[in-house]
């Protein structure tokens, strides 16, 4: 039983018949055919807002692409230490923008801590001796878990505005943070201040495929030409295309963060009572990160349940919950740990 990450599964069925559809007939190349643009037209209306979209295939490249029309080679980005774009996508950010350079940011339980953003986003402002503070990144869901609230997104956004910053959204679970918030997603965007999100759809049910909406539209046109030049313009476009179609109808991207976050939630409820297992951080969406007791990951692991160890501090694993958890597996995993506790 598998709780190591939300990519461990396999896609949704809408996904799956969504793209055997479209792969009958035959349709304009490139992102011409109707599924595509249907698609943009179908998140613009999401977000209430004439924003540009454009389709990649993973969240590396919509987070790096979109970077790198916001960041000249000379400048950086602001991040949290935590982050995807720093610990884990292996200096995409930098090669796409052409030098640019991440700035890490402190913060406790993986969101940005608002003085040291601001400290650093005034850090060589105008010294050309220095990198120029150019953007700011912020994660949502963060790397530890945790949902910042609107109220928080909007001091983290006014930050970077006073500072002249160009603000991004890494929203690889954008679903699960918009359903825990109950809010909508324009008022978790582009109403704070996001200037670029990336809207993540991999982790919540599709194939391979990740949109990148842009509320500043006069990023637009500059992406297009690096979109392509990264190789992430398919020519088959209406492949990825009708991934996202089959994503958003029917409200199945929030069914399926809504699933996730429960199942998240019931197996907190289940383990928070075991004796030796501690909750150092929130659980607000689908990622778990308990403390467990000596012991006891090693006996998780030879019963046959897959996940992390050690993942901020010794001892803390990290638990992963997604669209399609079974109960059972959840329930298996409290059992589990029950029995190895005693």
């Amino acid at each position: 039983m598998n709780f190591a990450s939300d990519n461990t599964t396999g896609a949704a069925r809408q996904v799956i018949d969504a793209m055997l559809a479209a792969n009958d007939g035959s349709q304009p190349g490139y992102g011409n055919d109707e599924i595509t643009l249907a698609v943009e037209q179908r998140i613009q209306d999401i977000f209430e807002t004439d924003a540009r979209v454009f389709l990649v295939a993973t969240g590396t490249a919509a987070n790096s692409l979109a970077l790198s029309v916001m960041t000249p080679p000379h400048g950086s980005v602001l991040c949290h230490w935590t982050s995807h774009i720093y610990e884990d996508e292996c200096g995409a950010p930098e090669f796409f923008s052409g030098g640019a350079r991440l700035i890490p940011i402190e913060g406790a339980d993986g969101k940005l801590d608002p003085d040291d953003l601001a400290e650093k986003a005034a850090y060589g402002q105008g010294d050309v001796h220095m990198l120029q503070p150019s953007a700011l990144s912020i994660t949502q869901v963060t790397e530890m878990g945790t949902v910042y609230s609107l109220d928080e997104l909007r001091t983290l956004s006014e930050i970077g505005r006073k500072h002249g910053l160009a603000v991004h959204m890494d929203g690889a679970r954008f679903a699960n943070a918009l359903v825990g918030l109950g809010c909508t997603p324009a008022e978790m965007s582009w109403k704070l201040g996001v200037d670029v999100l990336s809207f993540g759809a991999t982790k919540n049910g599709a194939l391979g495929v990740e949109a990148v909406v842009i509320f500043d539209t006069a990023l637009a046109d500059t992406f297009a030409f690096r979109r392509k030049r990264a190789g992430h313009l398919f020519s088959k476009m209406r492949l990825l295309s009708a991934q996202m179609a089959a994503y958003l109808d029917d409200d199945l991207w929030l069914k399926n963060a809504r699933h996730a976050n429960q199942m998240a939630a019931q197996l907190q409820a289940g383990l928070k009572d075991v004796a030796g297992i501690e909750f150092p951080y929130a659980v607000d969406a689908n990622m778990l990160f308990p403390r467990l007791p000596d012991g006891m990951s090693d006996a998780l692991h030879a019963d046959g349940f897959h996940f992390y160890d050690n993942r901020w501090a010794p001892g803390i694993c990290r638990l992963v919950t997604a669209f399609n958890t079974a109960k059972t597996d959840v329930d298996a995993l409290i059992s589990a740990a029950q029995k190895h506790a005693g």
